[in-house]
């Protein structure tokens, strides 16, 4: 994704950039690099505009290092439309740098957090998530690996949304894999390699199977998900936000350290 955008000297407010954001003296020269080389397709707030996408909010980017985004503002992405801006010079990106983990900061943790403690008992007990998911090797194996969650995701309305809403996540494949032989053995699991020829289940047993397309007189998908969809009515309001604060909390252990809870202090 791209970090910043063409320069075009002053920057204008676009329908997608709000009102400036009132930040100290210390970080006057970080804004105006930002506004005058950014700002005009990012947006003044860095939320995005027309040409260029959300820098503030967006998972994939706020979780990004300080020297991956100060090597994207130095190499530019062309294939995104974004040039390089070596030529502003290493005290200038790096200005540009602090200025945008300002924008990033502002953003509110949200109060779910609070219980990730109480969240991570939820998910290894009454949730029943460990069934199928795993963290930090501990778990099932049937749903993804959960183990740098935190890492990726930001908006807890978002996870709270996946976990209630497993139907509507998205049009991918969620169900239940169901492969009969020509030879009538059934063989049920979920898809985990599929081409024009040949098609890899996974059994509940944990079993892999690699079948021949050639071979098989039914291949069908089961429409209803794996995941089930009554976690809104199984778990309290309460003990949602518990589960989606630990879901939150976790991260990668040998990429980011020991997984915390985060507080309700913090600022993301």
């Amino acid at each position: 994704m791209a970090v910043c955008a063409l320069a075009t000297g002053h920057a204008q407010t676009t329908a997608h950039a709000a009102e400036k954001p009132k930040h100290s003296q210390a970080s006057t020269t970080g804004r105006r690099t930002f506004e005058s080389s950014c700002s005009s397709c990012h947006g003044l707030n860095g939320k995005g505009g027309e040409r260029a996408p959300d820098i503030v909010t967006r998972p994939e980017i706020a979780t990004l290092s300080d020297g991956e985004i100060l090597k994207v503002l130095r190499e530019g992405k062309p294939q995104a439309g974004m040039p390089p801006f070596a030529g502003l010079g290493p005290a200038k990106l790096s200005d540009i740098l602090s200025y945008l983990r300002i924008l990033q900061g502002e953003r509110k943790a949200p109060a779910a957090t609070a219980g990730a403690e109480q969240g991570k008992e939820l998910f290894f007990g009454k949730g029943g998530c460990s069934q199928c998911h795993m963290v930090h090797g501990a778990g099932g194996f049937l749903g993804p690996d959960l183990s740098n969650y935190g890492t990726s995701h930001a908006a807890a309305a978002d996870v709270r949304s996946a976990i209630v809403n497993a139907d509507k996540r998205s049009k991918d494949r969620k169900g239940l894999a169901n492969a009969t032989t020509i030879d009538g053995k059934h063989i049920s699991g979920l898809t985990r390699n599929e081409d024009n020829l040949s098609v890899q289940l996974q059994a509940l047993d944990g079993t892999f199977y690699s079948l021949e397309k050639a071979s098989l007189s039914e291949l069908t998908f089961d429409s209803q998900p794996l995941m089930p969809d009554g976690y809104g009515s199984k778990l309290s309001k309460s003990e949602l936000d518990q589960l989606v604060g630990y879901l939150l909390s976790i991260v990668d252990t040998k990429r980011d350290g020991p997984a915390i809870a985060k507080k309700k202090s913090d600022k993301q």
